[in-house]
């Protein structure tokens, strides 16, 4: 494939965007920017439908001229999709010249083909849909999206959308893939194999919209003028040279609910008009935020910028492309972006790209080279990039994601599997140690490469702290093989996700610390800050006789011990003995700060299972609040050793 043209469908410019809107431009974009990874010259187009008759009703409730209206509208859509990072190549307005341009080139081909003619239509109209409604489509009488509608008659013009069932059929045999996915393609099926009826193309007595050819008293109707928008951004009817570079469109992205539109009618339309069908159309699912429809009724329509504002672009892209299934519905949470967040950036990709940074400059002065032949980790990543090629082909986007994902999971695995600290400890190990931090930078390299078109942003920022020098957009898809050659030089800089602590009702976000300063449990084998001066010497007492100081298992069981994992370590500055430990409790991250820096690099903790006392009350190590105690065994003499288990042990367990 040469070329590649995709367009979204066209939003009406009667609200702002919202997350809904936002989820259908991120996808879009991501696959946008991964054929233009494979290194396919790709036109990306998005636009405005101005043409409603509610974008019309809006204008004159606040006093504008509806053009003038319009073109506010489009300075806040551009404002929205620039901050997400939406990489669109052109948009397309359906009040400029070239738009009304096509429209009325294309509404004379399919009236020269004899497929319009005037009528009455009589029918139930949603003012909402902007679309003349059947009664089956009703529940108890009413439009199941916006509520009431309207009983109206007027003289249209038809399109002779009953001509065109069979052919429909036929391409659909022909081409399986035309309607993805698959539910969408056999509910399509199940509405031509029922009988299609023909539709009216225009609306009488008004002034907003593009005038019919030979009837100036009508206007096209909204739906039949906007589909057109996808052959006028490339085009027809003003540059055929264009058009015939770009058309057919290769994918329409759309949301479920105007699958019908874009399946039935628009091929339909180009049948009648003599033109190539688009190659496919990719219904994709609906957003619901905490299991509930977004609506203005229910007060829960989420504007991406506050999402943006609370997260950052990447954590929100991310989560939108990550955890739905493309194709299917999913839902929206703050709780559930915020977890995602702290768990695959904060403490998983995030953490690698410190770790490698920090290891690199301690071990190597930030200079990296192979020495040896590579580890396990590039299997891992030749194959993931085989499954992420397959999956966004196809786009299964959810599943691009999880295959980068996994480099970057074997990434830390293999960290600790290997111990970089520990090989530092013998110049014999020089070789092997030097292999291994390369190994982990080109992981992380090839992860980078794959999410290139999910995070751009932070992929990018990744990709330069690993020392890759081509230029961003260079890099094709074919630079992520795995390369065990030349040296590296790797950067360090600011976390790229600092852990969120809480979010507070209502999608709040609480303080943001960075990972290594996360509050939570402690331990309290040093009880006192050193930075506190030496108590004054007790005066001499009477010594008392023996006591039993054994406590009765009614004491024992106010005890909570619970199972921790170690999601992140760093020693306390200023401090000999002290280690601060991020940690995962199952039910909550916390913080650990515990006396075995002496014994203990920050590396050989991360991913360990320890014990800790779940329930004693806060106190301040060096400034920092402790809630807690891991559990150690501490020889005389000798320096302490964590308390480890056998096994695969959840966090949160109970210790008995």
């Amino acid at each position: 494939m040469s070329r590649f043209y995709l367009t979204t469908a066209i939003d009406y410019v009667n609200s702002r965007p919202h997350l809904g809107t936002a989820y259908e431009k991120i996808t879009a974009d991501a696959i946008a920017r991964y054929k233009r990874l494979t290194g396919v010259e790709t036109l990306f187009v998005m636009g405005n439908d101005e043409h409603s008759q509610n974008v019309y009703r809006k204008a004159k409730e606040q006093g504008l001229d509806p053009l003038a209206y319009c073109d506010q509208m489009e300075r806040e859509f551009r404002e929205t999709w620039a901050l997400l990072d939406v990489s669109y190549d052109d948009f397309i307005r359906t009040t400029q010249p070239r738009h009304k341009a096509a429209v009325q080139a294309l509404v004379r081909r399919i009236a020269a083909k004899g497929d319009v003619y005037e009528g009455f239509y009589e029918g139930w109209y949603c003012v909402g849909c902007e679309a003349f409604k059947q009664e089956k489509d009703l529940v108890d009488g009413k439009c199941p999206l916006h509520g009431t509608v309207d009983w109206i008659k007027e003289k249209n013009h038809f399109f002779r959308l009953s001509r065109y069932r069979d052919a429909l059929l036929e391409h659909f045999t022909a081409h399986p893939e035309f309607v993805e996915p698959e539910a969408r393609r056999n509910e399509i099926l199940r509405l031509l194999e029922s009988g299609l009826d023909d539709i009216s193309i225009s609306r009488a007595g008004q002034s907003w919209g593009i005038p019919l050819p030979d009837d100036p008293g009508s206007v096209v109707y909204v739906w039949f003028d906007a589909l057109i928008n996808y052959a006028s951004a490339v085009g027809f009817g003003t540059d055929d040279a264009i058009f015939e570079k770009w058309w057919p469109a290769d994918l329409h992205v759309i949301g479920k609910d105007i699958t019908r539109f874009h399946t039935v009618i628009w091929p339909a339309m180009l049948m009648s008009a003599g033109l190539a069908l688009p190659r496919q159309v990719f219904g994709h699912g609906f957003m619901s935020v905490d299991g509930q429809r977004m609506s203005k009724t229910l007060g829960n329509v989420i504007d991406p910028a506050d999402v943006v504002k609370k997260f950052g672009v990447d954590p929100l892209r991310l989560y939108l492309i990550k955890e739905v299934t493309y194709g299917g519905d999913g839902d929206f949470s703050f709780a559930r972006l915020q977890e995602r967040y702290n768990t695959d950036l904060a403490n998983n990709l995030g953490n690698l790209v410190s770790r490698i940074a920090a290891m690199a400059e301690k071990y190597r002065g930030g200079r990296l080279a192979p020495a040896e032949s590579p580890g396990r980790l590039a299997g891992v990543a030749t194959q993931a990039l085989q499954d992420y090629r397959a999956s966004m082909d196809h786009f299964a986007l959810e599943a691009g994601a999880a295959a980068a994902f996994r480099i970057v999971d074997a990434a830390n695995e293999y960290i600790a599997e290997t111990e970089p600290w520990a090989l530092a400890r013998d110049d014999k190990n020089a070789s092997r140690l030097s292999q291994v931090l390369f190994d982990v930078a080109e992981a992380l390299r090839v992860a980078a490469v794959l999410l290139l078109p999910l995070i751009p942003r932070s992929a990018s920022e990744i990709l330069r702290r690993v020392g890759e020098t081509t230029p961003v957009g260079r890099i094709r898809l074919d630079s992520a093989a795995w390369r065990n050659e030349g040296e590296r030089t790797i950067g360090r800089g600011d976390n790229l996700w600092p852990r969120i602590e809480t979010t507070k009702p209502g999608g709040e976000v609480g303080r943001t610390r960075k990972p290594d300063e996360q509050v939570g449990r402690a331990d309290r084998s040093n009880n006192v800050s050193e930075q506190q001066p030496p108590a004054p010497a007790a005066p001499a007492a009477t010594v008392a006789p023996a006591t039993d100081n054994r406590i009765t298992i009614d004491d024992f069981l106010k005890i909570d011990l619970r199972v921790a994992k170690v999601l992140a370590a760093e020693k306390v500055p200023n401090s000999r003995k002290l280690m601060k430990l991020s940690i995962d409790v199952g039910t909550e991250q916390r913080t650990l700060v515990a006396g075995i820096a002496e014994a203990y690099e920050p590396e050989q903790l991360l991913g360990r299972t320890i014990g800790i006392v779940f329930n004693l009350k806060p106190a301040k190590l060096m400034g920092i609040e402790s809630n807690g105690m891991i559990l150690a065994a501490s020889p005389e003499g000798g320096k302490p050793v964590l308390v480890a288990f056998d096994g695969d042990i959840a966090p949160g367990s109970r210790i008995r």
